[in-house]
C-alpha cells in the first residue's frame, strides 16, 4: 500500500530488492551526510555512530539500479539557514547521482510555522534543487503541523516542602511527558513569572524520585507572581506532538484524556482511559 519505500542500508535493499522491484513502489535509500543542526544528540540522526543512513564512505555509487530516490533527515526544529546547510553538504557528497535520481526527500524537522522562519528562502532551496536536477523534491512538514497544537492539564494533588516547596501533580513528566526527559528540554507552564516570588517543582504520583518536570534539563524551578494551591490546575504548553504518542502508564497512573476546545471556548471530551487500557497494556 506505500507510494514510497526507503530502505536504511544496502544490506537492507540487497535483501529485498527482488520483492521491491516486484512492487508498485517508488524505491529510494536513506543517506547520511554527517551534517546536521539538531539541538541534542539524542535528536541528531547525524551523530557521530547514528545508525540512521548510509555515509558516503559506505555508500555503493555502482549498485543503483532500480533506486528512485534518495531520503535524509538531518533537522530538529531547525531553520530554512539550517537546512541550507545540510543541503551544501549533501550535494557535496551524493550530487553525483542525483541526476539520475527521479525524487529526493529532505526529511522533517523544518519549523515553518515558527515566527520569523525564512519561508522565502525554503522556497528558494526547493525550487533549485528540483530544477538543478530535475527532481521531484519532498519534505515531512509534520512538525511544523504539530508544533504548539496542544497543552496538558494538571492539577495539584499535594504540596510538600524540602528546601523547596514541591507539587505534586496528576501528570507525570516519567509517564505523560517522556520527551521533556529524553531531549531534554523544560515546558513552558502558563502564567509562569521569570521575577515572581513564589517558586516550586513539580513532580509525579510515581515512584520515581526522578519524576520532576524540568530536572533533567537542570532548572526545574518555576516561578509564579501569585502562591499555588492545592486543586490548582497547572498547564504544560505545547505538550502534544511527542507526548501522546509516547506516554505510558507506569505505576498505574492514568492516562491524560484527550479532549478539543472550539474557537469559542467549549471544550468536548474526544477520549478518557481507564482500567482497562492499563489492563491491555500489560
Amino acid at each position: 500500500i506505500s507510494n514510497h519505500v526507503v530502505f536504511n542500508s544496502f544490506n537492507q535493499w540487497k535483501r529485498f530488492a527482488t520483492k521491491a522491484r516486484n512492487s508498485n513502489a517508488s524505491i529510494g535509500l536513506r543517506v547520511n551526510p554527517n551534517v546536521s543542526a539538531s539541538p541534542t544528540d539524542m535528536y541528531n540522526p547525524c551523530a557521530r555512530f547514528s545508525r540512521l543512513g548510509i555515509t558516503k564512505e559506505n555508500f555503493e555509487f555502482d549498485n543503483i539500479d532500480g533506486i528512485d530516490g534518495l531520503h535524509f533527515h538531518a533537522l530538529c526544529e531547525e531553520s530554512a539557514e539550517s537546512l541550507e546547510m545540510v543541503l551544501r553538504a549533501f550535494e557535496e557528497q551524493f550530487g553525483e547521482i542525483l541526476p539520475s535520481m527521479k525524487w529526493v526527500n529532505l526529511g522533517g524537522g523544518h519549523h515553518i510555522t515558527k515566527a520569523g522562519y525564512n519561508v522565502d528562502l525554503l522556497i528558494k532551496l526547493l525550487k533549485n534543487l528540483a530544477e538543478k536536477y530535475s527532481l521531484e523534491v519532498y519534505i515531512e512538514p509534520g512538525e511544523a503541523v504539530g508544533w504548539e497544537c496542544g497543552f496538558l492539564i494538571a492539577s495539584v494533588l499535594d504540596i510538600v516542602d524540602n528546601e523547596q516547596k514541591i507539587c505534586i501533580i496528576d501528570a507525570s513528566a516519567e509517564c505523560h511527558m517522556p520527551d521533556t526527559i529524553l531531549m531534554p528540554y523544560r515546558p513552558k507552564i502558563r502564567g509562569e513569572s521569570q521575577n515572581g516570588k513564589f517558586s516550586y517543582r513539580f513532580g509525579g504520583a510515581t515512584c520515581l524520585a526522578g519524576d520532576i518536570v524540568g530536572a533533567e534539563a537542570g532548572d526545574a524551578i518555576y516561578k509564579f507572581d501569585n502562591p499555588i494551591n492545592i486543586g490548582d490546575k497547572i498547564i504544560f504548553e505545547d505538550q502534544i506532538h511527542y507526548t501522546i504518542v509516547k506516554n505510558t502508564t507506569f505505576n498505574g497512573v492514568k492516562l491524560p484524556s484527550l479532549a478539543m476546545m472550539d474557537e469559542s471556548g467549549d471544550v468536548v471530551v474526544w477520549r478518557e482511559f481507564g482500567y482497562d487500557d492499563y489492563a491491555k497494556r500489560n
